[in-house]
C-alpha cells in the first residue's frame, strides 16, 4: 500500500500491543462520526512489529471508510451494526460494528473496527462469527463506559471512566486469539494416523470407556470441548480426534495446544486443548465459559475425566442473565477497578449462578458405543475407518433433520419421536437434540412447547414422551 494518506492532526492517539506470534490483524481502530469534521478516528491499536505495516495515515483512511454515508443512519436505539468490507484496490478487508454511542457530550455513531490483509480472508472467514460475537459484547460495555465518562465530564484519556482503557483491556485477547488461530488452529483435513482411531488396541493409549465418554459429551454439547492436560501430545491427539466428529469449517475453528506455553481460553472455538501449570492445575475463567455461544465438556487427560455443562437451551438462559449481571455490575461501578471480573457475579442480587457449571456426563448412549466397538474392528491404516466414520457422521445428520422435520407435525406425534428414530436412550437423544439446536436454533423450545425448561424438567417430560 501507498503511504500517500497523510494522519490526520492533531495525530491519533495509537497504542501498540506486544503479540507472540505472527499477527494477522494489521490494526483495530475506534472512530466516530463529528457533524462538523465527518469521520475521525478516535483511537487505533496495532500489533508491535519491526515492521510497519500500515501508516497512521493509511489506518486512519480505511477507518473512515467505514463511516462514509452513516450520517442518514436509521437503527434502533442501541442496535449494532455489522459491516464487512473488502477493498481490492488496497488490498485489506474491513470488519466494522457501528452503533450509537456519546462522545463530547452528543449522540454519535462510532465503529469499532479491525483491519486484515486481503490474503487472510480464507483464514478470517471461518471466525467471522467469533470475533464478532466478542466485539458486540465489548460495545455493549462501550457504550455504558461512554455514556457515564459524559457524565462524569473526563475526557477520554484521563482519570475515572476511560472508554479507551475499557477498549484496551478488551482488545488485546482478540488480538492474541486471531494469532494463536493463526499459528495452531486445527485443519479442515485431519489425516486419521494422528488421532486414536487409528490405534490398533485403544486400551495402549487410551481407556476406551474414556474416550467413548469424551466424544459421546463432545457430541451432546454441539461439538464443543477443552480438553487439558500436561502432555502437549497427548491433549493435542484427543483434540485431532474429537475434531473428527466437526465439519472442515468448524475445525478452522478449533486450536491445538502450544508446547512451550499454555494458551488462555477463549469463548467461541469448538475444540481447544490448553495445558496445565508447572504445579498441574489450570484456572478456567466463569465469564468466558458462559459466554460460549454452546455448552462445553471439560476433558482432562491427566486424570481421564469428562464432564459438561448443562444442554444447549439452559446454557444460554444462564448465558442471558450473567450478560444482564455483568452489564448491571458497569453500570454501577464508579471507576475502572471496580470492574473486576470476579466481583460481577455478585452484582445482582437476584442472579445466583452455579459456579460449579460442569458436572459429571450422566446420560449413557449407543450411537457412539456401537461406533466405537465397530470401528477397532476394521483393520487400522486403511480407508476403511475414515468410511466408517463418514457414514457414523451420515446417520446422525439425518437423524437430526428427521427431528427436525418431525417437530413441524402435532405434538402427539412426538410421543412416538425417540422409537421411530431409535433414541429411546437419553444419551442418544440428547445427542441428536445437540445437532438438531445447531441445524435449527431454538428447536428446543418448538419441541417442548415451553421456552425455557432446566435439565430435570426436560427429564421428566421425556417420560410421557
Amino acid at each position: 500500500m501507498s503511504a500517500s494518506c497523510p494522519p490526520q492532526s492533531p495525530a491519533v492517539p495509537k497504542t501498540e500491543i506486544a503479540i507472540e506470534g505472527e499477527s494477522p490483524l494489521l490494526a483495530a481502530t475506534f472512530a466516530y462520526w463529528d457533524n462538523i469534521l465527518g469521520p475521525r478516528v478516535r483511537h487505533i491499536w496495532s500489533p508491535k512489529t519491526e515492521q510497519l505495516l500500515l501508516s497512521d495515515g493509511e489506518i486512519t483512511f480505511l477507518a473512515n471508510h467505514t463511516l462514509n454515508g452513516e450520517i442518514l443512519r436509521s437503527a434502533e436505539y442501541g442496535a449494532i451494526d455489522v459491516k464487512f468490507f473488502v477493498l481490492a484496490e488496497k488490498g485489506v478487508i474491513i470488519v466494522s460494528l457501528i452503533f450509537d454511542g456519546e462522545l463530547k457530550a452528543d449522540k454519535n455513531t462510532c465503529a469499532l473496527s479491525i483491519i486484515l490483509p486481503q490474503t487472510e480472508l480464507s483464514f478470517y472467514l471461518p471466525l467471522h462469527r467469533v470475533c464478532v460475537d466478542r466485539l458486540k459484547h465489548i460495545i455493549r460495555k462501550g457504550r455504558i463506559w461512554m455514556h457515564k465518562e459524559e457524565v462524569d465530564k473526563a475526557c477520554l484519556e484521563g482519570s475515572g471512566h476511560s472508554i479507551i482503557s475499557l477498549l484496551t483491556t478488551e482488545i488485546i485477547p482478540v488480538m492474541e486469539l486471531l494469532s494463536s488461530m493463526k499459528s495452531h488452529s486445527v485443519p479442515a483435513e485431519i489425516d486419521l494416523r494422528d488421532t486414536l482411531l487409528n490405534d490398533d488396541d485403544i486400551g495402549d493409549s487410551c481407556h476406551e470407556d474414556f474416550l467413548h465418554k469424551a466424544i459421546s459429551s463432545h457430541l451432546q454439547t454441539c461439538g464443543c470441548s477443552m480438553v487439558v492436560g500436561s502432555n502437549p501430545d497427548k491433549v493435542n491427539k484427543i483434540v485431532r480426534t474429537l475434531c473428527l466428529f466437526l465439519t472442515p469449517t468448524e475445525r478452522k475453528c478449533s486450536r491445538l495446544c502450544r508446547a512451550e506455553s499454555s494458551f488462555r481460553y477463549d469463548s467461541g472455538l469448538f475444540v481447544q486443548g490448553l495445558l496445565k501449570d508447572s504445579t498441574g492445575s489450570f484456572v478456567l475463567p466463569f465469564r468466558q465459559v458462559l459466554y460460549a455461544p454452546y455448552p462445553t465438556t471439560h476433558i482432562d487427560v491427566d486424570v481421564n475425566t469428562v464432564k459438561q455443562m448443562a444442554p444447549c437451551h439452559e446454557h444460554i438462559y444462564n448465558q442471558r442473565r450473567y450478560m444482564m449481571s455483568e452489564l448491571t455490575a458497569l453500570w454501577k461501578a464508579t471507576s475502572d477497578e471496580e470492574m473486576a471480573p470476579d466481583t460481577i457475579v455478585h452484582a445482582d442480587e437476584t442472579f445466583t449462578p452455579n459456579l460449579n457449571v460442569f458436572q459429571d456426563v450422566s446420560h449413557k448412549d449407543t450411537l457412539v458405543k456401537s461406533f466405537l466397538d465397530q470401528v477397532f474392528q476394521l483393520k487400522p491404516g486403511l480407508p476403511l475407518r475414515s468410511i466408517f466414520l463418514a457414514q457414523f457422521l451420515l446417520v446422525l445428520h439425518r437423524k437430526a433433520l428427521t427431528l427436525i422435520n418431525t417437530s413441524k407435525m402435532k405434538r402427539k406425534s412426538l410421543r412416538n419421536l425417540k422409537t421411530d428414530l431409535d433414541l429411546t436412550t437419553e444419551g442418544d437423544l440428547n445427542i441428536t437434540m445437540a445437532l438438531a439446536e445447531k441445524l435449527k436454533a431454538g428447536l428446543h423450545c418448538f419441541v417442548f412447547g415451553k421456552s425455557f425448561y432446566t435439565s430435570v424438567q426436560e427429564r421428566d417430560v421425556l417420560l410421557s414422551f
